[in-house]
């Protein structure tokens, strides 16, 4: 049985790559941090560039139906390095969720 396909335009497409490669930028320096660190809190700065890319990742994702799993980090109160591992790592599992969807059997992207 084969699945079904579903499309997305160009545009989603080069931005979900871009959004894509910052994430596991991301991921992969907050994971050094919170292995070194994993109960310290995020500072301001940190806090706010996570967030740029993880607020164009729920408008990229905003038809999906992980959206509703999908948070930012709260800049008030600042979670520590292993709790923006676990939110990012949503962010990931939902991305490739995404790319799943919206490639065929060959990883090629069906474009409307």
């Amino acid at each position: 049985m084969s699945k079904k396909e579903y499309y997305q335009s160009a545009e989603n497409v080069e931005k979900f790559k871009m959004l894509s490669e910052l994430l596991d930028s991301i991921y992969l320096e907050m994971k050094e941090f919170s292995k070194k660190k994993p109960d310290e809190p995020l500072n301001t700065f940190k806090c706010k560039n996570v967030n740029r890319v993880l607020t164009q990742l729920q408008e990229l994702l905003n038809e999906e139906p992980t959206i509703g799993f999908l948070d930012l980090l709260d800049e008030e109160t600042l979670p520590t390095n292993s709790d923006a591992i676990l939110v990012i790592g949503q962010y990931q599992a939902s991305m490739k969720r995404y790319y799943n969807k919206y490639t065929d059997t060959y990883r090629n992207w069906n474009i409307k």
